[in-house]
């Protein structure tokens, strides 16, 4: 996790015991177990090529070689509802826990394993791992916060995941100097968070049970009450991956080869989700208010990369998107833990977890099919500015129909 970052004051009146024991180590080691995940996707990219050269011999290596990269986040869309409802029976730091330790164990398997086809098993579990990972931190900065400090925790949780990105992909190509599978000796980092989470995330209480214990019976899950903002956020994870995963492929469509100028194209638009994610916490209203003009930001920025014809204002485009995204992220995570009681709030974070990775998986197959489509990479980013204008007319619509519903409502007597 960055250094650079501050932790917000937890001074929020309708949280005293929150304020009380949530300290600088307790918020520090929850953006430091956000960034695990983060730190699964990114590592060992630059070492793919090493590793496919590896297990040329391979029969479907090509094939297999970059599933190890992503078939984590599929493991950890697919897995994130199941360790939701862990989270609420078992509790939160228990399971967060065991799951950082069965991390570092599962994340360097890889440094002993010979086969490709275990390699890829490994990664599957290290998916699962960072399913409850991130469920649980998520959790916990909702149990630990509330009101604007909650907020401020969400957008410093997304600040830290897009830092360590950049900083997770630098070290990784660092490291993988000395062969392919050195990365994976990282993610031994687990084996130092687990005994700190245990100590510093234990003795926390809130809304009158313990962040450690069951949340009690069981009690059916208000599915309706999260359904549409999961939805949207499928579609605000695609929005937010694009250009990150897309930015060396569309500046390369344009002629551009120098590692340098991607270089500073990621680091750019890296501290666009940044600024961001620092507007969001000063912004006033509402978080979910704002997502129409936050959708809208995003648009311009994909707008720009579709009409651009040169490497200058292909960036800009980015940069522009970049801003938006960093907004975009945290006003979903609030909208969605905005209707969670305490005792759904497991079972919702891992929906809401679920539902973006899943758009993180599919937002480059969805790239493929419409570059596909209209012949060029930049043209399908312009459509997906296209359904993202889209979305805001939708938003307006549906805010504009709940005014016109609590207007036409009787006033109580």
């Amino acid at each position: 996790m960055p250094g650079s970052a501050s932790l917000p004051k937890t001074t929020d009146s309708a949280a005293p015991d929150a304020a009380e024991n949530a300290g600088p180590l307790r918020a520090a080691l929850l953006m430091a177990g956000s960034c695990l995940p983060v730190l699964g996707a990114i590592l060992i990219a630059p070492v793919l090529p090493t590793m496919q050269e590896h297990f040329a011999s391979v029969p479907a290596a090509k094939t297999l070689v970059p599933v190890v990269l992503t078939v984590p986040a599929l493991a950890l869309a697919l897995l994130a509802p199941f360790a939701g409802v862990i989270v609420d029976r078992l509790g939160r730091t228990r399971l967060l826990v065991v799951a950082t330790v069965l991390y570092a164990l599962f994340g360097t398997a890889p440094l002993w394993l010979d086969s490709l086809g275990a390699i890829v098993a490994s990664r599957v579990l290290v998916g699962i791992a960072e399913a409850a990972i991130m469920t649980c931190c998520t959790t916990l900065i909702g149990d630990y916060y509330t009101g604007r400090v909650r907020d401020r925790y969400l957008a410093l949780q997304t600040m830290c995941a897009s830092v360590s990105a950049t900083a997770f992909f630098v070290i990784g190509g660092a490291v993988g100097s000395a062969g392919w599978r050195a990365p994976f000796w990282l993610y031994a980092i687990g084996l130092l968070l687990a005994p700190a989470m245990a100590a510093a995330l234990s003795k926390h209480r809130s809304a009158g049970a313990s962040a450690d214990e069951p949340a009690g019976e069981t009690r059916p899950f208000p599915v309706r009450r999260l359904a549409g903002i999961c939805a949207l956020t499928v579609f605000g994870a695609m929005v937010f991956y694009t250009v990150p995963v897309e930015m060396a492929y569309l500046l390369d469509g344009q002629g551009v080869k120098s590692t340098g100028v991607i270089g500073l194209a990621t680091a750019l638009t890296s501290a666009a989700t940044v600024a961001g994610s620092i507007a969001f916490t000063k912004l006033p209203g509402n978080p979910e208010g704002r997502l129409p003009a936050v959708f809208a930001l995003c648009a311009v920025g994909f707008a720009m990369i579709g009409l651009s014809g040169s490497p200058a204002l292909l960036i800009t485009g980015g940069v522009v998107n970049c801003l938006g995204t960093g907004v975009l992220l945290p006003s979903l995570l609030t909208a969605a833990m905005s209707r969670l009681d305490y005792a759904d709030r497991g079972r919702g974070t891992g929906l809401w977890t679920a539902a973006f990775f899943a758009g993180e998986f599919v937002c480059p197959l969805v790239l493929i099919g419409l570059e596909s489509a209209v012949g060029s990479l930049a043209a399908a980013v312009g459509l997906l500015g296209l359904a993202s204008a889209i979305t805001v007319a939708g938003l307006l619509l549906g805010a504009r129909r709940r005014v016109a519903a609590t207007e036409r409502s009787p006033l109580p007597q």
